[in-house]
């Protein structure tokens, strides 16, 4: 019967006969879980209209693409890849964080990591790569052991990569002493946010970690937080006699036009008892007086 063609075939291969964008856009919608209509609705189009440009039976112009992206909140590095589907060029630019243009952002992420301590704080990228980092951050680093020796280990002329160092046999990983609670949660989050963003990079990144030596086959499924899981978690560090639990609160930059603004994020961790919070008043007054 190789004459016949399936119902299934026949839409794989209308799906494969699509162009670019009626793809790219199907694929957004498909992700984000919603109907046609819904779409149609949040956008302020016709269902009809969606549903031609899906086919690729209508063109969509600049301002459409747009105001797509931005009902299905795609990131801004998402719109720009749903422009050029469509035949457009990018609409928002990626400025270095050096860059005159991000000097008021620079600013803003320096009063943050100073205004924090003696609490630790670090800027990071969409892929976890460590930008900036306050003192207090430097110090309880420093308790973990020798940190040039750790970074070089885990990273190596590479970027320095806050997900890397956590799970590495040779970075952090012996000093989290709730690792078995902590990792897990924290892979599950990260692909949940990769895979909710289309991030192949952060993907990447996901698979590097996950064939680390040790990392146990069944995190790659890792499951989400029970039901009756506490407020937040702690990351419980212990090492040479000494024992802190943080917890973390990530900020990001409202009504981002950039995409390095946009991809930013701020890490604040907060003591999550008195014992750990004395230890980091003891730490920076040490620091202080050493200088």
């Amino acid at each position: 019967m190789s004459g016949v063609t399936t119902t299934a075939q026949q839409t794989v291969d209308s799906g494969a006969r699509r162009p670019p964008f009626a793809r790219l856009l199907r694929h957004w919608r498909m992700s984000r879980k919603l109907s046609q209509l819904e779409l149609a609705m949040v956008s302020e189009i016709s269902q009809r209209h969606l549903s031609f440009l899906e086919l690729g039976r209508a063109k969509p112009s600049r301002d459409m693409v747009l105001r797509l992206g931005d009902a299905l909140e795609l990131p801004l590095r998402g719109q720009n890849a749903l422009l050029g589907a469509a035949g457009f060029a990018p609409h928002f630019r990626e400025s270095a964080l050096d860059a005159d243009a991000m000097k008021p952002v620079l600013g803003a992420l320096r009063l943050m990591l100073r205004h924090h301590e003696p609490n630790p704080a670090v800027v990071i990228d969409r892929c976890w790569n460590l930008l900036m980092v306050n003192d207090a951050m430097q110090r309880v680093f420093g308790l973990l052991g020798d940190a040039e020796a750790i970074w070089a280990a885990v990273c190596g002329d590479g970027p320095r990569n806050l997900f890397k160092v956590l799970f590495h046999p040779q970075g952090t990983r012996s000093a989290v002493a709730n690792w078995d609670v902590v990792a897990p949660v924290m892979l599950s989050r990260t692909r949940r946010e990769a895979e909710a963003e289309q991030n192949q990079d952060l993907l990447d990144l996901l698979d590097d970690v996950l064939a680390y030596p040790g990392i146990p086959e069944d995190w790659r499924h890792a499951p989400l937080l029970a039901e009756d899981h506490p407020p937040v978690i702690p990351l419980e560090l212990a090492h040479g006699g000494q024992r802190i639990s943080l917890f973390s609160v990530i900020s990001t930059f409202g009504t981002p036009g950039d995409i390095t603004t946009d991809e930013l994020r701020v890490e604040s961790f907060f003591p999550a008892d008195e014992g750990t919070a004395n230890l980091l008043q003891f730490l920076a007054a040490q620091a202080g007086e050493a200088h």
